[in-house]
């Protein structure tokens, strides 16, 4: 007689896709030889830590009740403008990013922050409780005070090597705490689950246990995700649906900045970033951005300023072109920071509606300080960038903001008087703008600042002309 070995299906490990039988490639990523098989428990008739919550019954909308002090201070005021903020109590966040960007280092201070002021539990699936020491004391967190007496719990950051997700849990509910960090989401899992923890059945279902426990119980949990291949979040895509919250920490080797990304946010705007500085004592919070990206902004040959809108924060940066003759048959295109498809389309649109000849030049373009950009509000200063090197002629000390249409006309932007205000702030005394604005800024009361002389165009004739005349 043969024993039931009960029903296994196959997962593929980069994103989650689910099929009955094995394939090579994955229809839902592309990649190969991604699936491996899993078995299919049901779950288990314990009673659940989780469940002592009793049926809520349907109640109106205006019937229930928010209280004026909805969210927790982080301790760190770019990640409480990520946030929307503040930490949303009840809330499901997952923080993702490369290996080694600093993911670990940033949980740990904001556990440290937050644990003034509400009772903080950190677990570790990865890191032993020694590890976990001596960064804080790298960090200068001094984590030898929490041994001295305390009336109150609160104040303390309480750390556990655990991976089973049940324990956890248990630990939660009967510490009493109010925010959970888990590091990472990827070592956790189920005892009533046969796969591996990292599996996408355990991934899932763990993260499905601890958003139970974040909306059941009110508390505030923060998820560390690992990352794919091609940089994105490891697991099921189910994943970043269930959570509230997916915080992406951006940056490389060769810079010291690092950038939190707000993807997607139920509590605040799905568009903020945060600044931080990677330093030996851990990150410490950017205050002025612009200062970081434009670096005195001096004008140089093939250099062109433009304001550029991360969420509300308008950010001066520097956009960098360089054109040579091509030495081989097929010319050279090199972007690095903006869409390298939108790029493309403003040489033809310069190539075309002007005549200036790039089909038979090598071109490079760079956004200055590593900054990612992908809003066509900075086509004029890139077609500005791009024309400089081709003329050899610097551009004077101006900003240029603006969107360039494939009929060579200026199209109007969004938020210009946010982008003004920056540009003043730094100095800039003359605007290239699209015409379709000189409405919204005759409406704006700019009191207290340097004048500014604004040069509205409608086509990029126009702005050719105010560039490169006398």
């Amino acid at each position: 007689m043969s024993k039931d070995k009960g029903k296994t299906t196959f997962f593929c490990r980069e994103c989650g896709y689910e099929h009955a039988k094995w394939m090579g490639k994955c229809p839902g990523c592309g990649i190969w030889n991604s699936f491996v098989e899993e078995r299919v428990t049901k779950k288990s008739s314990v009673a659940d830590p989780l469940s002592r919550v009793s049926a809520q019954r349907p109640i109106l909308l205006a019937d229930i009740e928010v209280s004026s002090q909805d969210r927790w201070d982080s301790g760190s005021a770019e990640l409480n403008r990520v946030l929307g903020g503040g930490v949303v109590p009840g809330s499901l966040v997952l923080l993702s990013g490369e290996p080694g960007i600093g993911k670990s280092t940033f949980m740990l201070q904001m556990a440290h922050s937050m644990g003034r002021s509400a009772k903080v539990l950190y677990i570790s699936g990865e890191e032993s409780l020694r590890q976990i020491k001596l960064r804080a004391h790298r960090l200068g967190l001094d984590p030898e005070s929490d041994h001295e007496p305390r009336n109150d719990a609160r104040g303390m950051i309480h750390v556990m090597a655990e991976v089973s997700v049940d324990i956890v849990g248990e630990e939660v509910l009967s510490g009493g705490f109010n925010v959970l960090i888990i590091d990472s989401i990827q070592t956790m899992m189920l005892d009533d689950l046969q796969s591996a923890p990292g599996s996408v059945s355990q991934v899932r279902e763990s993260a499905s246990f601890l958003m139970r426990l974040a909306k059941d119980h009110g508390i505030a949990v923060f998820m560390v995700g690992h990352v794919t291949k091609d940089g994105t979040i490891a697991g099921p895509r189910v994943l970043e649906h269930m959570v509230d919250t997916v915080l992406y920490f951006d940056g490389d080797q060769y810079h010291i900045y690092r950038l939190l990304r707000a993807i997607k946010n139920r509590f605040g705007p799905s568009n903020e970033i945060g600044v931080f500085e990677m330093r030996g004592s851990g990150l410490v919070e950017v205050r002025d951005l612009s200062q970081i990206f434009l670096e005195g902004g001096a004008p140089a040959i093939g250099s062109a300023i433009t304001v550029t809108m991360e969420g509300t924060r308008p950010l001066l940066v520097e956009i960098q072109a360089l054109v040579t003759p091509s030495v081989y048959g097929q010319p050279r295109r090199t972007v690095n920071g903006l869409d390298y498809n939108r790029v493309l389309i403003l040489l033809a649109v310069l190539d075309k509606r002007i005549g200036f000849p790039f089909a038979s030049k090598d071109v490079f373009v760079n956004v200055a300080g590593g900054l990612k950009i992908s809003e066509p509000a900075v086509d004029m200063a890139v077609a500005g960038a791009l024309l400089s090197a081709l003329k050899d002629k610097m551009i004077p000390k101006m900003v240029m903001v603006g969107e360039l249409g494939l009929t060579g006309e200026v199209r109007g932007i969004a938020q210009i008087e946010q982008r003004i205000l920056e540009a003043q702030d730094f100095g800039f005394d003359r605007c290239v703008f699209p015409e379709a604005n000189e409405a919204r800024l005759k409406q704006v009361t700019l009191t207290g600042r340097a004048n500014l002389t604004f040069y509205p165009v409608k086509t990029i004739e126009e702005m050719i002309e105010i560039l490169f005349s006398a």
